[in-house]
């Protein structure tokens, strides 16, 4: 683990170091259809602010994605499970990116962008932004309990699905249940009914969507 210049409280090295140990021994396989492991909320919670830097050093912000839905993957260089799913987030934002998604890969790394960014050269990562959690609260307010953890948040900045442990996004069916649970979350209210809401065909798979999902217009 690489470990950034200057002081690092204890509370943030304690909090590290838990993860990676969750990391290390996660029992969660990867190959497990998506649609049956996410973890979907009744109802959209909002996403406590965080702060972090891009890879210039600029103050960011989920706020800064607003009106797009967001993949927002909490990861380091020095979980593996994490550094095998990197390749598979990088193509699912070459497929679904654009003004409507965006897969935002928050690095937890004390190295600084450098670290990432030489991560990124060495497995060919093309479609990817670097993104550093340098104040080391973003696992604290987003209650990271392992690595890699994903959040979904809608257009308006709310959770509304999260997958602890690390998952083959660019599967086909996978990348079609993306496109289904974000399009389920624009949809208008007047256009589902609660047994709508109830059961959905997502990435060729029955899927029950929480009626509390739908973001009102």
């Amino acid at each position: 683990m690489t470990r950034a210049p200057g002081p690092i409280s204890r509370r943030i090295r304690c909090r590290i170091a838990i993860l990676a140990a969750i990391a290390a021994i996660s029992t969660t396989a990867a190959a497990e259809p998506l649609a049956e492991k996410i973890i979907l909320r009744d109802k959209p919670k909002p996403v406590q602010a965080i702060q972090f830097v891009d890879g210039e050093g600029k103050s960011r912000g989920l706020s800064d994605f607003r009106g797009k839905s967001v993949l927002l993957n909490i990861w380091a260089t020095w979980c593996v499970p994490c550094r095998k799913e990197m390749p598979a987030l990088d193509h699912l934002q070459a497929a679904l990116g654009g003004p409507n998604f965006q897969v935002v890969p928050l690095s937890i790394d004390r190295g600084g962008a450098d670290v990432v960014r030489k991560f990124f050269v060495e497995i060919g990562i093309k479609k990817l932004g670097v993104y550093l959690d340098v104040s080391g609260d973003a696992t604290r307010k987003l209650s990271v309990v392992g690595l890699p953890t994903t959040l979904m948040v809608d257009r308006e900045g709310r959770e509304i699905g999260r997958l602890i442990g690390p998952a083959e996004w660019d599967e086909p069916t996978n990348i079609e249940f993306v496109k289904c649970i974000i399009a389920k979350s624009d949809a208008p209210q007047a256009q589902k009914s609660s047994e709508q809401d109830a059961m959905t065909s997502c990435g060729g798979r029955v899927v029950r969507f929480p009626t509390g999902l739908t973001t009102k217009k």
